[in-house]
């Protein structure tokens, strides 16, 4: 069998997704990370319950694409350095034991369930994932497209394999369909009743200046990412328009009928206008005077996200969803976490590339 095109460089970007998806886990797993305290409860126990008592079909099937992705990037970074076998071997142990701490510790939170059920469920996933990875080391004809294109449009370095991941980040924290596009508070509209109008909300400019700066922190990331400056714009349209895709589609699965557009707003919309305009000419500015106006655009948005709006729950949102499984709080939280961490994180990438 033909040796696998994937080199130890090229894992690097695939080592920070996986390790952020780690994270994810880990918060989706043990939030809302209080209330502490023993049940009285033996995680043998746990282990030895009957699969019948903790198992539902829609826990099992979440688990399993949950625990997916983290297979699929942890088997493609570990098939840099390890053979197939080992890859296997040593990323379904990492998936395992990641799994049993998180069930290990739910047994000290009274708002979370302990199972055996979902550590197997979490590990079939996990495998299922990894061997999927190593598959697709097997096909050099993708990976050389994809080694090719990211070669030809992004720059290198692991500087730039941060940035990637971070890309990847607010993505992520972007596509859930009950936060307004680009926007930061959650959309909590009151539950809705046939033939009633609701009344419409007062226009909200903090919110349009957040959705501004919001765009202009991703206008200065893909600036810092792309060899050529001057296909930021377009770069930008394509990752809006993607976000605004998956934002429709889950709004489509998760949100109430009547709530399918609802993140589309004023505020959005005029946010977008203005941090385009802006983003244009910034595109005029020296490199450092780029920069320089990314770093004060991402502490106006900390500063105004932390201290200017009021206080917003993930469960300001949960009316308008028509499912009710405790999930997508935890989904809701995680996008609130995204939001306060990622305007410190891209300070951090733009202090990381001053002199590169």
């Amino acid at each position: 069998m033909k040796e696998p095109l994937i080199t130890g460089s090229n894992a690097r970007l695939r080592t920070w997704l996986a390790t952020g998806y780690a994270m994810f886990i880990v918060y989706g797993s043990l939030s809302p990370f209080s209330g502490w305290r023993a049940q009285g409860m033996d995680f043998i126990e746990v282990l030895e319950t009957p699969f019948r008592v903790t198992y539902t079909t829609f826990d099992a099937a979440l688990n399993l694409l949950s625990y997916l992705p983290f297979g699929l990037l942890v088997g493609l970074a570990l098939r840099a350095r390890f053979g197939a076998v080992a890859s296997v071997m040593v990323a379904l142990l990492v998936g395992v034991s990641l799994s049993a701490s998180m069930e290990y510790l739910q047994m000290y939170l009274p708002t979370r369930i302990s199972s055996n059920m979902d550590l197997l469920s979490n590990s079939t996933g996990m495998l299922t994932g990894t061997l999927l990875a190593v598959r697709i080391t097997y096909w050099p004809w993708l990976l050389d497209r994809l080694t090719h294109w990211r070669s030809s449009l992004f720059q290198h370095g692991k500087e730039m394999d941060f940035g990637l991941a971070l890309l990847m980040l607010w993505i992520f924290g972007q596509i859930n369909p009950s936060l307004p596009m680009l926007g930061n508070v959650f959309i909590s509209e009151v539950a809705h009743q046939p033939f009633v109008v609701l009344p419409s909300a007062p226009f909200d400019g903090w919110e349009s200046i957040a959705v501004t700066l919001n765009l202009l922190m991703l206008g200065t990331l893909l600036l810092t990412l792309l060899r050529t400056p001057r296909n930021v714009v377009s770069a930008l349209m394509v990752v809006l328009g993607m976000v605004a895709l998956v934002k429709f589609i889950a709004a489509a699965l998760l949100l109430r009928s009547w709530a399918l557009l609802l993140w589309i707003n004023s505020e959005a919309v005029l946010g977008i206008l203005l941090g385009m305009s802006l983003l244009i000419v910034q595109l005029w500015l020296t490199r450092a005077v780029a920069f320089g106006f990314g770093a004060v655009v991402a502490l106006s948005y900390f500063v105004i996200v932390n201290f200017v709006f009021e206080d917003n729950s993930p469960s300001a949102a949960m009316s308008i969803y028509h499912w009710h499984y405790g999930h997508l709080l935890n989904y809701n939280g995680l996008a609130q976490t995204i939001m306060l961490i990622f305007p410190i994180l891209l300070l951090f990438h733009l202090w990381r590339i001053r002199k590169v």
